[in-house]
């Protein structure tokens, strides 16, 4: 059994807000900013600081750690 609101068309909410007093107008519009603003919240953007792991080993991997230490603590004299 379909129910009549299942084929509602983007025009058809669009021709309905004109029917809307402005304050129910004004509450849509929050109503849908809030959703809005949680969807963009919860959306996962940019890249977790774990991705670095590893980043660069290469660069280190011939170098002492002792030897790299030693020469760094050397140049605060």
């Amino acid at each position: 059994m379909s129910r009549k609101h299942d084929n509602i068309t983007y025009d058809d909410y669009i021709r309905g807000i004109d029917k809307l007093e402005p304050e129910q107008q004004l509450r849509l519009v929050e109503l849908i900013s809030a959703k809005l603003y949680q969807q963009i919240k919860n959306k996962k953007n940019g890249h977790k600081i774990t991705e670095l792991h590893g980043l660069g080993a290469e660069i280190w991997k011939p170098i002492d750690v002792d030897d790299y230490l030693e020469q760094e603590r050397s140049s605060w004299d």
